[in-house]
Order: structure tokens, then sequence, then C-alpha cells
């Protein structure tokens, strides 16, 4: 895989996903692996310094809508309540 991003931009992502949450995190992580093509589990693991799972579980966040109109107490927020 060809390295898409320059190193001051990794150094970016880095401290962006050093800040966040641990679910905003492995969201993130999620995020730039599907922006990339084969191989981008691989480099953003490395980049961001996490774990595999930490992504694969980032990957099932996204395609569960509902897990990711969670708030950070594990709430949905009040338009999805309404019913």
């Amino acid at each position: 895989m060809e390295i898409p991003y320059e190193k001051t931009v990794e150094d970016e992502m880095k401290n962006f996903y050093d800040s966040l949450s641990e679910k905003d995190r492995r969201r993130y992580a999620a995020i730039e692996v599907r922006k990339l093509a084969y191989g981008a589990k691989q480099y953003i693991s490395t980049i961001l310094d996490c774990d595999y799972k930490t992504i694969e579980r980032g990957l099932l966040d996204l395609k569960n809508e509902a897990e990711l109109k969670k708030n950070e107490y594990g709430i949905l927020g009040e338009e999805e309540n309404k019913d």
C-alpha cells in the first residue's frame, strides 16, 4: 500500500486521536480506514498506535446507527427516545 499521508499529517492525526474518548477513538480510526484502500487497517493502527481490535469495534459501531447516536453515557439522545 502506498503511504497516503505526509508525516506531518500523520502526527496531527495521532495528536487528535489522543485527545478523544475511547469510543470516539475507535470510530475515528474506523473512519480513517474506510477512506483508504487495502492495507489501511495496518497503516492506521501503526500511525495511531491502536490495536487492530479497536478498529474492528469502530467499524462495527459505524454499521450500527443506534450505537452512533448514544452519548458519552450510553444514553440515546432525546430525539431517539421519543416513542
